[in-house]
This record gives C-alpha cells, structure tokens and sequence, in this order.
C-alpha cells in the first residue's frame, strides 16, 4: 500500500482498538485487543499488530499516531486515581464546602498557606512555613501535587513558586490550577486541578506505553490525544494536563458517529466495558457543556462535548436485592472483571472453585466472587493503611475466591479501598456473563460464566424462592436489566438536553408505562425526534431494543465498535487563549494572562494588547500542539455598565481560537 495511513488507537477499560485510516478511502482495518491494566502496552500492541497484519501495511506507511481513551472517565466514575496532595493558597478549611471539594478530596491530605492575589492580580504575603514542615513526610504517601491559589488565574505568582519548593524537595508531578483554566472560582477550579493530579500517572503510563511500543516498531511520527471536546493534543500537552483527556474517548466516539454515519442529527450512545456515554449530535457538530465537564458526579472546568457518562456497560457490577418479596436486579456503576474473562486469562483459577461453590447446599455470601491484583507499578500503592496493606500482600496476580480471603465485614470494606484506589479488581457475574451463556458473545470462558450465574441463580428472595430459574433465566433478566437501565439513562440524557431534567425515567410513573408500553385506558408513548446511533462492541446486541423502547429509529454503522479510534483520527487540532483586562482603580487598565501581568494606562492601548496577546498565544499553542497552517478567530466580550451616568470597565475578555489539522509525518 502506497497510501499514507493514519492510526487511531482507542485504549478503553475492556479493549484496546485500533485501525488503519485513509483519507481517501477511509477505514483501512480494525482490530480489537484485551486492555492489559499491569502493563498497557502489551493490549497497544497486540491491537495495532493485528490492524497492520490485516492491512498487510508497512510501518513506513504510517504518518500519524492518534489516541483516545477512557482510562481517565473511567477512573473518576469509579472513585479511582493516584493520592494526591492539595495545596490551597490564600484559602481556608471553609472553602474545602463548595462544590463538591471535600467530597473528591476524601483521605487525600489538604495544606492551607496564607498567600494568593486579589481580582486585580495584587499578591498578599505568601508563607510556605507549613509547606516545608509538611513535605518531607507528605513526599512519601502521596503520588502527585495539586496547588490552588487564590485569584491565580488573575496572577499565577504564587502557584508557580509552591510547585518549585514541591518539585525541588519530592520531584514528584505537580499541576498548578492556572495550567488547566482561565476561570474564576476557587474551590472548583482546585477540583479540577485534585482530579488532573490523580490522573497524571495514569495517564502518563499509557502515553509511555504507547511512545515505547511505537519507538519499538520504529514508528516515528507524531503522536496525538484527544481531548475531552473532541481536539486533538499534542501528547506532551496530554501529559501535562490529563484532566482534559477525561470524556476523551466518548469525545472521539462522537466525531466517530459523525463521520461514520453522516447523520447531522443524532442521539448518539456508546456502550463499553465500563460506562455508557450519550450525548447529542445538533446540526453536524457536538455540543459542548458550558459549565464544564460533569464526572463521577463532579463538575469540573474543563470544557468537554455535552456528554452524560453513567456506570453502566457490560462489565457491570450486578447487584441483587434479596430482601423484598421479589428480589431486584440492578446494575453499575462499579466495573468487575467478568468470570468468563478470568478464567480465560487464568485457566483453572476460576472453574473449579464454582464448582466447589455448587457442591455446597447453602449459598454463601461470597460465592461466585474473586479478588486479583490489576497489576499497576507497586509505586502507586503509596500511602496503604495497615490493614490495607496486609489485605493487598495476600492477593496475588491469580484469582483468589472470596471466601477464602474475607473474614470479617471490615475486611470487606478494606478490600472496597483497595478497589477503588485501582489496585484490585473484584472478578464476578456481569452482563458480559450474560451474553457468554445466552450466545450473544463467546470470546472467553463460557463455562465459567454459566457456572457464576447458576451460584448466583439459587440465591433466594424474600419468600424463600431463588431469584432466578437457573443461568439462562438469570442470564436473561440481567441483559432485560441493561436494555432498561441504558433506555433509562438515554432517557434522561435527552430529558436534560430539553431542559426538562426532573421528569425522569426513574421518578416519573407515566415514562415508566411508556417505556414498557403497559396497557391502560390513558395510552402513554415516548419517542425521540431523531435517529439513536449506537456505538461500542456490543451495540447490535443491545440497541435494536433499546431504540424500539425510546421509540426510535436504530442506527449501528459498520464500524461501531471501533469508533472511537476512528473520531481520533478525524479530528482537529484546537486551542484557545484568554486574555482579560480590568481596571482596579481610575485610569488604570491590568492586562492578565498569556505573559506577565502588564498595567497601562490607557483603555485602547490595553484592549490591544490583549487582542496581540491571545491571538499570538492561540496560534503558538495549536502549533505546538502539532497543527498544520492553524487558522485563528478572535472573540470578544465587554462588561462595561454605566454607573451613574458613567461607563465602568468591570471586565473585558479576548478569546482567541486557532484550529487545523495535525502536521503528518511528511510535512514534519
């Protein structure tokens, strides 16, 4: 082949895809590979092997590598991610109340420093005692820095003098919350920048990984990630701020379903392992969230498509309630690893200890459960309590039951620490399962699937009955249970999108008896006013009745399971800068942003300067970040009321935007 290839490699919580793209003839090849959590370079390659062997491509046909994935979203819907140490300057302990920071900050250490700017910029005086006191031993528990500084984002001083003593003591990552937005609003912004923190070496594991495997093959070209509102990054900017990669794969599976399907109008819903993602296609193009990013039930700053992620997918935790009349069967949000992948991964780990189960008369609580390390560097379990850290020594890389390791109620709540700091997966039935006994999927172990929904078949209800009639009867009301819980959250999705977000499936009898078509004299029916396209590797099984729920037309493109990796190839490079000036007192006009902080006295001469500024800094970022011959508009907005009979700059904002294709290897 003759043809310059791009390759789009999406790395998601279940499987790494890949594929060979054309700009003249498209999709070349695709292939799918397992996601090795303990070494993600091992699913990379396996995946991009098997699209050039499919191809029959050679490597020097490749001219551009692009990455997506959902390693980011996926740690924040699962309350995972690195520890993290946040350092606020200029606030106090009051602050930790809004929006949602002490929820996200947990156990995770806090340090307060007197110091940070006023709006115009001004500094108080900055005391970094409690810091050098607290650095030596916070240097050891801890995987990564977040500093937060009051009125940073007017002058980034004081951050960027905290992340120098951090650096120059622990050279461990720090993120400063100036790096990752513009905007006012303390305790969000320093969320968003506790969050960027965890997921550093997260992310910065998969990038190596993909820099190692490529320098490997001797694919030298540039590399790209995709960001969180569908742009490509360079991936050194990646690595800096992985926070912006979060929603980077439902992102690419959006501009994936645009140019796949070409539909302009779409409820577009993609199904993986982990999450379900829905967001909608207006006019050609995505919308983006004003507010910022929603995840894991936290709102960042980070602008993003306007896409609703929930946990729900077909790794889901499957979760019974046995104490009613009739037991109740919901799903998500927590991934687990299926039984029929484990015991793939691990012949004879899983088989024989459900047998064992099986044999026993009585159901245990633990039965059909196993406990296995994800295999991440030991440096990331950093910061263990005892108990956490005698659990973690006894699980090993092998599956072991549950009902081995467990002894008590507290050691069930240790091993959910253990979980959500990522360093262990819990192995047990999912949809997955599901599919494997019904026939709907059949690349692992399917004894072992039918084997875990059988043990979970005989647990019995409120009245003594078992919940289900046997694996298939289990089987069938656990894909039943996804088909709803997914027309659910599509559902909402939408209800939102229109403004109408309290009349939800969940709370609203009449969408129920629409949803389930339920016969009465009053008639209630639901349907959407555009096509439903659904994405992920398991969408032919699920959508065609998902879409007949919500009353909709189903769309499946040929490609759906391999979306994502298409929308990172077809993106664009995108980057904007904001300056702003002010006037702190009469006369005076302060320039803030893209450089050092400037004061002039002039109104005009200030307006100028921001409008040189952000255009200069938009054209240099999006160059940086691999674009090729960037085009920049410039945006402008002015708050300046009068005032008794006077005009007062309050504000006046310059936003420029430069775009463009990435640089490829032969433009390099």
């Amino acid at each position: 082949m003759t043809d310059q290839l791009l390759l789009g490699i999406d790395t998601g919580g279940t499987y790494t895809d890949a594929v060979l793209y054309s700009e003249t003839a498209g999709v070349v090849a695709r292939a799918k590979a397992l996601t090795t959590r303990y070494d993600l370079a091992v699913g990379i390659s396996g995946a991009v092997e098997a699209v050039l062997e499919e191809a029959g491509a050679a490597i020097s046909s490749i001219a551009l590598v692009s990455l997506s994935t959902t390693l980011a979203t996926n740690a924040l819907v699962e309350g995972q991610g690195g520890r993290a140490g946040l350092v606020m300057v200029g606030f106090g302990p009051e602050d930790l109340k809004r929006d949602g920071l002490a929820d996200a900050l947990g156990n995770d250490p806090v340090l307060f420093l007197p110091g940070g700017h006023d709006v115009h910029g001004n500094e108080r005086t900055l005391d970094m005692t409690a810091l050098d006191e607290a650095l030596p031993e916070l240097s050891r528990t801890v995987s990564s820095f977040a500093v937060a500084g009051y009125f940073a984002v007017r002058n980034p001083a004081h951050e960027e003098r905290v992340r120098e003593r951090i650096r120059a003591v622990s050279q461990l990552p720090v993120t400063c919350s100036h790096e990752l937005t513009s905007k006012l609003g303390g305790p969000r912004r320093a969320l968003t920048t506790l969050l960027n923190a965890r997921l550093v070496s997260m992310i910065d594991r998969l990038i190596g990984a993909c820099e190692d495997y490529l320098d490997r093959r001797g694919i030298h070209v540039p590399m790209m990630v995709v960001r969180g509102d569908g742009a490509l990054i360079a991936a050194a900017e990646a690595r800096l701020r992985p926070i912006e990669t979060i929603l980077s794969g439902p992102a690419a599976s959006l501009v994936g379903a645009r140019h796949l399907t070409g539909l302009d109008d779409a409820v577009v819903s993609d199904i993986g392992g982990t999450t379900t993602d829905v967001a909608v296609l207006d006019g050609g193009r995505p919308k983006l969230d004003a507010e910022g990013a929603v995840v894991g039930g936290y709102r960042t700053m980070v602008e993003a498509v306007a896409m609703r992620t929930y946990g729900l997918g077909g790794d889901s935790e499957v979760r019974i309630g046995d104490r009613g009349l009739k037991a109740s069967l919901d799903l998500g949000p927590r991934r687990f690893l299926p039984l029929s992948l484990a015991s793939a991964q691990h012949p004879g780990a899983i088989v024989p200890v459900l047998e064992r189960q099986l044999r026993s008369p009585h159901a245990g609580r633990h039965d059909g459960r196993f406990a296995v390390r994800t295999g991440v560097p030991e440096r990331l379990a950093s910061g263990l309590l005892a108990q956490e850290q005698a659990l973690y020594e006894r699980i090993g890389a092998v599956p072991l039951p549950l009902d081995g390791l467990l002894m008590s109620t507290l050691q069930r709540a240790t091993l959910d620490r253990l979980v959500a700091r990522g360093l262990v997966h819990i192995c047990a039935i999912t949809p997955s399962d599901a599919l494997h006994v019904l026939g709907g999927q059949e690349q692992w172990d399917a004894e072992a699937a039918r084997l875990g929904l059988e043990l979970a078949a005989r647990m019995k209800d409120g009245s003594g009955r078992p919940i289900a009639d046997g694996a298939e009867g289990l089987a069938r009301r656990i894909v039943d249970r996804l088909t709803r819980q997914s027309s659910d959250v599509i559902l909402a999705a939408c209800l939102a999108d229109d403004g109408i977000g309290a009349a939800g499936p969940a709370n609203a009898l009449f969408v129920d008896h629409a949803l389930h078509r339920l016969p009465g004299i009053v008639q209630f029916r639901v349907s959407l006013d555009r096509p439903l396209v659904g994405l992920g590797a398991s969408a032919p099984v699920y959508y065609p009745d998902i879409a007949g729920m919500l009353g909709a037309r189903s769309v499946i493109p040929e490609d759906a399971g391999v979306a994502n990796a298409v929308g990172a190839v077809v993106g664009q490079v995108r980057a904007a800068v904001t300056v702003f000036v002010t006037m702190p007192e009469e006369g005076i006009f302060f320039v803030g942003g893209a450089g050092d902080s400037v004061r002039l006295t002039e109104e005009e001469a200030a307006f100028s300067l921001a409008r040189e500024r952000a255009l200069s800094a938009a054209l240099h970022a999006a160059r940086a970040n691999g674009a090729d011959e960037p085009v920049v508009t410039l945006a402008e907005e002015v708050d300046a009321p009068e005032i008794e009979g006077r005009r007062k700059l309050i504000e006046a904002r310059f936003t420029a935007t430069a775009s463009g294709r990435p640089r490829i290897a032969s433009d390099a």
